[in-house]
């Protein structure tokens, strides 16, 4: 069996998750969440089967059609802790599929379980074409932090939504979340009084609609930004609930949504890091750059960010004239070198200074060096 069947657990009980985890056969990839990230990890990744185990205190009916409604193919199977015919009934018209009872049938769930996956995967292999399709439909967050200043983050993480939009046909959306400060509306010369702060009164009713009235189109390349507001005080005010409804909203209506994060964590910071697909961890060739990677990672580990299957290194300002080269860096780092991007001083403060991208046009003849370090590097994430 390949290993192209994602099994999502959802439970706060350890004791039947446990056992539920020990009958999925091998080398399927299982997740385990609590029911009060299920709808985060859904919108972060497709799901192809849910296993559900009744919680202590979350609604389990409203949960499941929230699932179904935004992975309408995902197979739910539902684990009651009690017989309860009002809730049987509820679920299965919010789309589970299989319903067991622990303890009682505990011992058929986990003989039936491999089966199940197996005729999931038969189906899903059969409709290969539309299950391919429908898992691009989802647009990917990819979020570009350090934990540095002077990295040269916020001009990479505009440079590649500006390379991706002009290589590709694909949707992109491009969110400054420096709050306090921002900085993309001077890289980019947007003048503008509307921010991503101006969504908070429709929160709830969020939709593409919305952000398109508020982002700035860049004519160049019909990029879509959402500026930050520039404002400490507004700043203050928006929430984490608003960053993660923001970014879910954003997914759904973007194939790729290019956070530029600021260098430090916050409330906001982890909530788009635990959102994004990609985390791309801008890295210079110098030790400082290594230690604060390292509190970074030990940090990440205490809040429980899940760090490992989705970061990669983007090594910055790469230099032959460099004491410490990515060579050396690669025997130090956990994570992968996704691309090298070269110091090209001459070649990119021109377009710093000016606030200019430093792409304009689909087939530019003429491309700096940095330009076409990132546009390697955006032709690898769109392959």
């Amino acid at each position: 069996m390949e290993e192209n069947v994602k099994i999502l657990v959802v439970s706060d009980d350890e004791l039947i998750h446990n056992e539920v985890v020990n009958a999925i056969p091998e080398p399927n990839k299982v997740q385990i969440v609590e029911p009060k990230d299920v709808a985060r990890e859904i919108h972060r990744d497709v799901c192809d089967v849910l296993i559900y185990i009744q919680p202590i205190a979350e609604d389990a009916v409203e949960s499941i059609q929230y699932i179904k409604a935004i992975s309408p193919d995902t197979l739910v199977i539902f684990v009651a802790k009690n017989t309860d015919f009002l809730l049987l009934r509820n679920i299965t018209k919010a789309g589970v599929t299989e319903f067991f009872i622990y303890p009682d049938e505990i011992s058929l769930l986990i003989n039936r379980l491999p089966s199940m996956i197996k005729a999931y995967e038969v189906k899903k292999n059969k409709k290969e074409d539309t299950v391919s399709y429908l898992s691009k439909g989802r647009g990917q967050i990819m979020s570009v932090f350090s934990g540095n200043g002077g990295t040269g983050k916020s001009v990479l993480a505009s440079s590649l939504a500006q390379t991706l939009k002009l290589e590709s046909t694909a949707e992109v959306l491009l969110i400054d979340l420096n709050l306090q400060f921002g900085g993309m509306e001077t890289l980019l010369s947007i003048e503008s009084n509307r921010s991503l702060a101006d969504l908070m009164p429709v929160m709830e009713e969020l939709n593409e609609n919305h952000i398109r009235n508020v982002s700035q189109r860049l004519e160049s390349s019909k990029l879509e930004i959402l500026l930050s507001p520039c404002d400490a005080e507004v700043a203050e005010s928006i929430t984490d609930a608003f960053i993660a409804k923001l970014l879910r909203t954003s997914r759904r209506s973007f194939d790729f949504v290019i956070v530029d994060l600021p260098s430090y964590l916050n409330s906001n910071v982890v909530t788009t890091l635990e959102e994004s697909d990609r985390i791309f961890y801008v890295l210079t060739p110098d030790t400082p750059s290594l230690h604060v990677l390292k509190q970074f990672e030990e940090t990440a580990l205490r809040l429980g960010i899940e760090l490992k299957s989705r970061t990669s290194i983007l090594f910055n300002k790469a230099s032959k004239e460099n004491e410490i080269q990515e060579k050396d860096m690669k025997e130090l780092l956990r994570f992968p070198i996704i691309s090298s991007v070269r110091w090209d001083h001459k070649g990119l403060q021109p377009y710093v200074n000016k606030g200019e991208p430093v792409r304009k046009e689909e087939k530019e003849k003429r491309l700096t060096p940095f330009a076409k370090d990132v546009r390697k590097w955006s032709l690898s994430l769109l392959k």
